[in-house]
C-alpha cells in the first residue's frame, strides 16, 4: 500500500484528514475523508470513451449512509440498507448539483460517484464533508475535472459565523447555509435562516468561500503527492465546422425573431420545431445519424445565442417581459371543501394545487436513519406530473427532483410555523403542479402559504419565493439579472436563483450557478432583485388572504394540548393501559402522554368539541390536586363499619367517617349507602400520610334545636 495523508485545520483548530490508497484501489479515484470520528468513504469510477449520440454527462452521485456507522441495525423487516432515504438524495443532489457543472463540456462518460458513511460522530454532520470527499476522489484520479471544488457548512451561532458547526451548537443558529464552491467562485448554495438580510447572505456566502479556498489547495496538493495532476485524453463530440455554420446562417434570424414574438411556450416549441425541420429538409432524405445528431446540437446552439442576445441587447424575454417583471398572479383559498386548507396559486404558466391536512401525534413521520433518527411532525410532498408539461410521463413515484424541490419549500414555510404549544398538529402540506413554465418549487412556497392561512394555522408571517437568472457575456461584461425566470430561461442561463422569505427577511434560498466569475457584486444586485419581487408577489397573495384565520375549518380534528405534572402520567395510563383506554373507548377521543422534563404533556385529538370536553374534563379530574375546602361529586367505593370509602377523583379516595355522614347520629352503615352510589361530600383536610377527610354533613344544613330542651329550661 502506498497510503498518502493530507490534512487541514478548519481555522478554529478541528482537522480534517483525506486519505487515499488504502481503501477501494481498484476504483479511478478513492479517498476517505476523517473529521473526528465521522469517516466517509468516496469513490469515483469513470468509463473509457462515451456512448454514440450522447451530448450530455451520464453522470450518477449517490450518498448512503451505513447503519454499522453508528452501531444500529436497521429497522423493517428486510434489516439491512434499502433504497436511498430522502435525507440521502438531499446530501447526493447538493454533491451532484456541485459537481456536474465543473466536467468539461464535451466530456460523455458514464460517471459514478459514491460516497459511504462508514463512521459516525453523533455532533458532526456528514453532510458538509460529502462534497469535499468526492471532488478529492476525483482530484486523485486521472478524470478530466476543472475543480477541485469543496462544500462547507456556514452558521450563525451567538453572532457568529462558524464553518462545519457541530451538531450541538446549530440549534442556537440564525442561518445555516450549505456553500459549494472552487478556489475562485461560488456554484451552489442551499440553506435556510431566521429572516435575514441580503446583506447577512452576502457576508455568509463570502466567509463560507474562505473556508472552501483552503479545502481546494489541500485537494491540489494531495493530487501532487498522488501524481494524478494529468488527465486522461478523450475524445467524445463530433464536429462539423460547416454544417454549424450552415444552421447558424439558415436559423438564426428566424429563431431570434420567434423568441422575440411573445407567443406561449407550446406556440414558442412548435415554431422553434419548424425552423429546425424546414432546415433538416434542405440537407437531403438519406442524412446519417451523425449529421442529424450535430444538426439538433448546432440549432440548440443557435437558440441558446439568439434568446440570451435578445436579452443582453434589447432587454426583452421570450414571453415579451422585461428582465425585472413578474408574471400575472392569481390564486385562491378553500378551493377543496373537504380539505382542513387549500390553495390554488397561478403565477402565468405555472400553478400549484396545494393542500394542508391536521393530523394528530399518531400521524407523525418516523425517521429511521443512520445518523438522524426521531419523529417529524411537519411534512411537504412535492408532485409532478407528467401532464404538468404537457408531456407523456409514467407516474413511478417521486424522484430525486421532487424530493429536492419539495425539501426547498418544506425548509421555507418551517420557518414561520408557531410553536408546539401553538400548534399541537401534525401538519402535511401537498403540493400537486398542475402546469410548469418555471419555478414550481416557488409556487409551492405561496401556495403552501395561503393553504396554511386558510387552514387556520397561525403561522408567524407568509412566506413568498422568486426563482431569479442571470445571463452574461463573458466578452463584453454585460449581464442581466431575470425575475420570475420561464423553463428555458432556467436552461439557457447561467444561475438559478430561488429566494424565499417574509416581508422582514430571507428565510430559504437555493443556487445553482453554471458560470466562472460571478462577481460579489453581482450577486448582491440579484438578491436585491430578488427582494422586490418576493415583496410585489406577497402583496398579490394578501388580495387573497392577509392572515390566517380565525378558527379552524368545521370539519377539521381538534387537538387540546394539556400540561400535567410528571407524578400524574402514570394515573393517566393506568395499570396496563387500562384507565387512557377506558377514555378513548368512552370520549371518542385520541389521547397520547408524552413525559418531557418533569411534566407530562397529554394531546387530546376528536373531530367534535364534546369529545375534547369530555376527554379533557376526565384527564383534569385526574390530574388535579385535592383542594381542602372543595366540594366533589364523589362515588362510594367501599362500605365499612366506621364509614365509607369515597373517590373523589380518579383514583383518589378519602374516608367518610360514620359521624360525618349525617348530623343526626348513626349506629350502622347498614342501609345507608350502596357501592357506586354517587354523593356529593366536602374536603375537610389532608393529613401528612396524604389521607383525605371528608364530610357529607358539612353540606347539609344543620338541623334546629328543639324547644324545651335542656339548654332552653328556666332556671
Amino acid at each position: 500500500m502506498n497510503v498518502i495523508k493530507k490534512s487541514f485545520d478548519l481555522g478554529d483548530g478541528r482537522i480534517v484528514e483525506i486519505e487515499t490508497g488504502k481503501l477501494a484501489k481498484q476504483a479511478d479515484g478513492s479517498v476517505v475523508v476523517k473529521m473526528g470520528d465521522t469517516m466517509l468513504l468516496a469513490t469515483v469510477v469513470s468509463s473509457v470513451g462515451a456512448k454514440a449520440g450522447v451530448d450530455f454527462l451520464p453522470l450518477s452521485v449517490d450518498y448512503q449512509e451505513k447503519y454499522a456507522a453508528a452501531g444500529r441495525i436497521p429497522g423493517g423487516f428486510l434489516r439491512r440498507e434499502a433504497r436511498l432515504s430522502d435525507y440521502e438524495v438531499l446530501i447526493s443532489r447538493l454533491v451532484d448539483r456541485a459537481l456536474r457543472p465543473m466536467f468539461p463540456e464535451d466530456y460523455h462518460s458514464d460517471t459514478q460517484v459514491m460516497i459511504t458513511l462508514i463512521s459516525s460522530d453523533k455532533n458532526i454532520m456528514p453532510d458538509c464533508l460529502a462534497g469535499l470527499a468526492a471532488s478529492a476522489a476525483i482530484a486523485v484520479s486521472d478524470i478530466p475535472f476543472n475543480g477541485p471544488i469543496s462544500e462547507v457548512r456556514v452558521a450563525k451561532i451567538d453572532g457568529n459565523f462558524v464553518i462545519n458547526p457541530y451538531v450541538s451548537d446549530l440549534e442556537r443558529a440564525t442561518m445555516e447555509f450549505l456553500v459549494a464552491g472552487t478556489e475562485r467562485d461560488i456554484v451552489m448554495v442551499e440553506g435556510e435562516a431566521d429572516e435575514i438580510s441580503e446583506a447577512d447572505m452576502v457576508e455568509a456566502i463570502e466567509f463560507a468561500h474562505k473556508a472552501i479556498i483552503v479545502q481546494v489547495q489541500a485537494q491540489k496538493e494531495l493530487a501532487e503527492l498522488v501524481g494524478k495532476t494529468v488527465k486522461r485524453a478523450y475524445s467524445h463530440e463530433n464536429s462539423n465546422p460547416e454544417l454549424r455554420a450552415d444552421v447558424f446562417a439558415a436559423t438564426y434570424d428566424k429563431v431570434y425573431a420567434v423568441a422575440k414574438s411573445n407567443t406561449s411556450k407550446g406556440e414558442r416549441t412548435d415554431a422553434f420545431a419548424a425552423i429546425l425541420a424546414e432546415f433538416v429538409l434542405t440537407l437531403g432524405e438519406d442524412i446519417d445519424d451523425v449529421t442529424s445528431f450535430l444538426t439538433k446540437k448546432y440549432f440548440h446552439d443557435v437558440q441558446y445565442d439568439a434568446i440570451r442576445n435578445l436579452v443582453l441587447d434589447e432587454g426583452i424575454r421570450l414571453d415579451g417581459r422585461d428582465v425585472r417583471t413578474v408574471r400575472p398572479i392569481w390564486s385562491e383559498v378553500s378551493y377543496l371543501p373537504s380539505a382542513h386548507g387549500s390553495a390554488v396559486f397561478t403565477r402565468g404558466e405555472t400553478q400549484a394545487l396545494t393542500t394542508v391536512t391536521l393530523g394528530s401525534k399518531d400521524d407523525e413521520q418516523m425517521i429511521d436513519g443512520a445518523f438522524i433518527n426521531g419523529y417529524n411532525k411537519f411534512l411537504l410532498h412535492y408532485n409532478f406530473p407528467g401532464f404538468s408539461t404537457g408531456e407523456v410521463r409514467p407516474n413511478r413515484g417521486a424522484g430525486r427532483r421532487e424530493i429536492g424541490h419539495g425539501n426547498l419549500a418544506m425548509r421555507s414555510l418551517k420557518k414561520v410555523l408557531p410553536g408546539l404549544e401553538e400548534n399541537p398538529y401534525t401538519i402535511r402540506i401537498v403540493s400537486d403542479i398542475l402546469e410548469s413554465n418555471g419555478s414550481s418549487s416557488m409556487a409551492t412556497v405561496c401556495a403552501g402559504t395561503l393553504a396554511l392561512m386558510d387552514a387556520g394555522i397561525k403561522i408567524k408571517a407568509p412566506v413568498s419565493g422568486i426563482a431569479m437568472g442571470l445571463i452574461t457575456d463573458e466578452k463584453t461584461g454585460k449581464y442581466a439579472i431575470l425575475s420570475d425566470i420561464l423553463g428555458d430561461e432556467d436552461h439557457l442561463g447561467d444561475m438559478d436563483f430561488k429566494v424565499t422569505g417574509t416581508e422582514k427577511g430571507i428565510v430559504a434560498c437555493q443556487m445553482d450557478l453554471k458560470i466562472n466569475g460571478l462577481k460579489w457584486e453581482v450577486l448582491t444586485n440579484a438578491l436585491n432583485q430578488a427582494k422586490e419581487a418576493r415583496l410585489h408577489i406577497l402583496n398579490e397573495m394578501k388580495k387573497t388572504i392577509s392572515a390566517p384565520r380565525e378558527d379552524y375549518k368545521d370539519h377539521a380534528p381538534r387537538i387540546v394540548s394539556l400540561t400535567i405534572d410528571k407524578e400524574f402520567i402514570g394515573a393517566v395510563i393506568g395499570p396496563g393501559g387500562k384507565i387512557i383506554q377506558e377514555m378513548q373507548r368512552e370520549t371518542g377521543a385520541s389521547i397520547s402522554i408524552e413525559e418531557v422534563g418533569n411534566k407530562g404533556i397529554v394531546e387530546i385529538f376528536a373531530d367534535n368539541k364534546a369529545a375534547i370536553d369530555a376527554a379533557v374534563t376526565r384527564i383534569n379530574a385526574i390530574a388535579a390536586k385535592p383542594d381542602i375546602g372543595a366540594t366533589y361529586d364523589g362515588k362510594v367505593k367501599s362500605i365499612m363499619p366506621f364509614g365509607a370509602f369515597v373517590e373523589i377523583m380518579p383514583g383518589k379516595d378519602g374516608l367518610l367517617h360514620i359521624s360525618e355522614i349525617d348530623w343526626t347520629r348513626l349506629e350502622t352503615m347498614d342501609g345507608v349507602f350502596k357501592e357506586g352510589d354517587r354523593i356529593q361530600v366536602k374536603l375537610l383536610d389532608i393529613d401528612k400520610q396524604g389521607k383525605m377527610k371528608l364530610s357529607r354533613k358539612a353540606l347539609l344544613p344543620r338541623p334546629a334545636k328543639p324547644e324545651g330542651n335542656a339548654e332552653n329550661a328556666p332556671a
